[in-house]
Formats: structure tokens, sequence, C-alpha cells
């Protein structure tokens, strides 16, 4: 059954972290330390320079990890939350920063303080690292992630950590048949992100709409965004990454749609091409298409626009796949249906991946174990479902031999026995693996979902194969397409309107009046 209310008091626990969140600094932008009753003596405020423990006893460790806000359960559910599943129940008591500490403790025999800390986006993360501060474990997406391999600022995973036969190594043996493939022949300069990253959540972009508003038809295209018909009803990623994907599905929409693009035998291969295509003529469609956007859309956002989809303001959102359920969650509960659309011509596959750095690890194999252990324990199947659960995004483990995450999705999907209009959902390609038989990851679901939250968390399997991810571009790259960002979000002079224009020249008018009437006092 569809769990539309597992958000209820879920919320007020994320605002409650939410205001917990510190100033933004000038340079690095969100960076706040939760200290929450439950975490109160595993967490600190900042980071401090690597090798530091003068504030640790002597036996203690001190791992300082960096993730997204609000990208991990921090407990405190109350006892209807729990995930009663054929295997066992589940429930988040205290913090899972605190619940590793009490589990690092009892299963190698020595105490680990963590230290934790959040961003807001990529680039505040990247900031934060150039202005000094110190982590040993951060959890940046996948083309940042690459740019950290680019510049050697990564330690590699061990072995011990690959081998699936330890007996805490979760991640090793739940890792996903599909996201392994992917992160194991993916990379940069024929190092593959497997070397250096361990997988934590994923997803794909898409559009977050109303139905009563806007056609399936009309929000499977990037094209959406300058439609004049929706002016001011549309809001688009206020990133510069986010955005210009959005912006080349839609300029190449033609070509990317084609039967003989699509048939093409390299037609992965290509779309990825096509997808990160940074030439000067697209650099200059892409500027134009977001001048264009920026005149139609309600605004530029990176957060707030599930609340204003789920206010109404807006009729369109794009959204990644993990916030477009939330929004179709929380709209739910106001008995206002959204649906999710995945655009045509293609997809963002994204992944959020923990990496440790050299600057925080420098050399200290107590701390990289610890840093591992932890990978781990979040990768534990019960773990892994509650910060799903707490969070709303999609892990990359499938459970392996362990039953409860699939489960999970059961628990959250599966439709009631009696109920009409269903239909099945094959999550084969995320599930299974050698050995499977075709049909063992079949739901039978609400017909509805096949447009909303399942389709949101668990994307069909034509959209995944119609993904494509964002590469890593070099320093001259992100030179030409930052300063065109900057060009896009910064006032155009040409775009002022007719009033505007009068009030410009009235102005004109009279500095040179002034300065006609001084020079003829003079």
């Amino acid at each position: 059954m569809l769990k539309t209310d597992r958000w209820n008091g879920t919320v007020k626990k994320l605002l409650a972290a939410a205001s917990a969140a510190a100033l933004f600094s000038l340079s690095a932008g969100t960076a706040f330390a939760e200290e929450t009753s439950s975490v109160s003596e595993s967490t600190a405020s900042s980071a401090a320079p690597a090798g530091a423990r003068e504030d640790s006893a002597e036996d203690t460790i001190r791992l300082r990890v960096c993730n997204w806000e609000e990208y991990i359960d921090l407990g405190d559910w109350d006892e209807e939350e729990t995930i009663d599943l054929p295997s066992g129940d589940i429930i988040g008591e205290q913090s899972m920063v605190a619940d590793f500490e009490d589990w690092y403790l009892e299963t190698y025999g020595k105490k680990v303080k963590v230290e934790y800390s959040t961003f807001g986006t990529n680039e505040d993360l990247y900031n934060m690292l150039m202005l000094g501060d110190v982590y040993d474990l951060v959890c940046p997406s996948e083309y940042m992630i690459m740019k950290l391999m680019a510049e050697e600022r990564l330690v590699p995973l061990s072995e011990e950590f690959r081998d699936p036969s330890g007996e805490y190594n979760y991640y090793s043996r739940g890792l996903a048949p599909f996201i392994r493939d992917i992160v194991e022949t993916k990379g940069l300069n024929g190092e593959p992100w497997a070397k250096y990253a361990a997988g934590y959540m994923w997803g794909i972009t898409g559009i977050v709409y109303n139905p009563d508003i806007v056609s399936e038809e009309e929000a499977s295209t990037w094209k959406i965004f300058n439609n004049p018909d929706y002016a001011r009803r549309v809001t688009i990623k206020d990133n510069v990454r986010d955005s210009y994907f959005a912006a080349v599905g839609a300029i190449k929409s033609d070509l990317l749609t084609s039967d003989a693009f699509r048939n093409d035998p390299d037609y992965a291969l290509r779309l990825e091409e096509e997808m990160n295509d940074t030439s000067p003529e697209m650099v200059g469609q892409v500027q134009e298409w977001l001048r264009d956007v920026r005149g139609n859309a309600y605004s530029f956002e990176t957060d707030s626009g599930k609340a204003d989809m789920i206010t109404g303001k807006v009729a369109v959102n794009y959204q990644w796949s993990g916030d477009a359920v939330y929004t179709m969650d929380q709209a739910d509960e106001d008995d206002y249906t959204l649906a999710f659309a995945v655009p045509e011509e293609s997809t963002n596959f994204y992944f959020d991946g923990w990496v440790m750095l050299s600057s925080g690890i420098s050399g200290d194999a107590d701390r990289q174990h610890a840093a591992e252990a932890f990978i781990n324990f979040l990768s534990r199947p019960d773990n892994a479902i509650r910060n799903m659960y707490y969070i709303g995004y999609t892990s990359v483990l499938s459970g392996g031999d362990d039953p409860r995450l699939f489960e999970y999705a059961a628990w959250n999907y599966e439709a009631e026995e009696d109920e009409e209009d269903t239909a099945a959902y094959d999550l084969g390609y995320f599930f299974g693996g050698e050995g499977e038989e075709e049909g063992d990851f079949v739901l039978e679901v609400p017909e509805e979902q096949l447009h909303r939250q399942l389709s949101a968390a668990y994307p069909p399997e034509d959209a995944i194969n119609r993904s494509s991810i964002m590469v890593y571009f070099n320093e001259e790259q992100n030179a030409v397409i930052n300063q065109m960002w900057i060009n896009v979000r910064c006032f155009d002079i040409r775009e002022s309107s007719p009033v505007g224009w009068i009030f410009l020249i009235a102005a004109v008018a009279a500095i040179i009046a002034l300065h006609v009437r001084r020079r003829g006092n003079y």
C-alpha cells in the first residue's frame, strides 16, 4: 500500500533540523552544524585542522563528516511511524550518528566521535574546502566527485572495504547491480568512480507538474520551461549544471527524440556526448535559451520550488526525483494531486557518494577505518531504509541477499488486494541479479503510480535507458559556462520594459541637464 502519510511527523523533524542551520558564510554558502538532543555529544559545529585530536581522549577516533542538509535520519520517530516489514519492524529511535558511535564501539572495541556538518550545494562544499575546512568523509554528487578526483584530493577505498566476504561489508554485498555497473565503468582518466566513491542515494531529474493544468505530454519535454502558455508558472534550478543540462535537452530536442539517434548502436555514448556539449555554438544557444526561460519563469530556485508547487503558485517544477517524491507526498496530505514526468529527450542520472579526503584522513589508518565503517553502517539494509524513509531519496542499495529493501518498496507502493485499476511494475532492473527469475521483482501497484511517487523513486527502465550523467568539465569549460551563467542571471538592459526605458532615458536626461547647468554656472 502506498504510504502517502509517511512524512507525518518527519516534516517537523526536518524543520527542527533546518532551524539549527547557521548563517551563510560569505563565500562558502551553507554550512551548519546539526546539534539535536539525540546527537549533542556526538556532533560539533566546525572542522579543525587535520590530525588534531586535542579535545578528544587519546583512545577516541575523531571522524569529521560533511553531508547534504537533511540527508540522514535524526531518529526520534513516533511509534506509529514503525515500518512493519515481513522480515521485521524498523524504527529510528536515536540519530543515525549516535547509533553508529554505539555500534562502532560494540563491534570494534574503539570509541569514535562523529563531528557532523552539512552543506547546501556541491559548489558550497567545494568553497568550504577551498577556504580551509577539513573533513574526513564527504558526500558530493558525481560531477563533483570527478572534480575532486581530477585534483587528486581523494583517498582510494581500501581493498578490505571492497571485499564482499567481510562480515560488516554491507555496501559491497548490497550495492544494486545496476548501480555497480555504472560506478565501475564511469570515471575519469581511466579510474572508475568505484575506486574512490561509495554510493549513497541516486535518482534522475524530471518535472513535477499539476495534471489539472498541464498535460503529461507537455510536461514530458524540457521545452516546457520556455513555453509561453505557462508564463510565470514554471520554476527552474538556480545552478548552472542542472539548468545547462535542461537547456541542451530542449535545444537538441528534435535530434534526441529522432528514431535515427535512438537506434544508433552507440546511443548511450552519443547521448552523453550531446548532453555535455560545451562547444562555443552550444554555450551561446544555451545562454539565449536560458534568458528566454528567465523571462518566462516564476523563479530560478534551489529548494523553494517544492513549496511553490504544493501551494499552487506554480504548475511546473524542475526537480530531483527524491524531492519530487517529497513534493507529491506533501501535496497528497492536502488532497492536492501532483504528478512526475521524465523528459523524452533525456534525463540526468545522478548519485551522491561518500568519498574520503586526503587532507582529512592524512594517512591515519584508524580514521580511515572509521570512515569506511560509517559507510558500511549506513549501508546496512535497516539503516538504508531508515534514511530513505526520513529523507525521501532512493538508496543505491538493493540489499543483496537481504530482502528488506525490496520489501520496503512493496510496503510503500504495492496496491491493496481488492484495489482496482492496478498495473504491473517491474523493478528487476534494480533489484535483480544473477540467478533471479524474470518476474521476481514485479509489484502490482495502483495505476496512478506509473506517473507519480513510484516512477520518481524507481524510474521505469525506458527512462533509465535515456539517462545521461553530467561529466566533469575541466577548468576552461567551467570558466566558459560560469561566465554564460553570469550573463543569464545578471540584469540585461536590453530586456527592460518600455516603462523602464522611459525612466532610464529620463534619468540620463536629468544627469545631462545637471551637468550642462553646472558648466553654465562655471
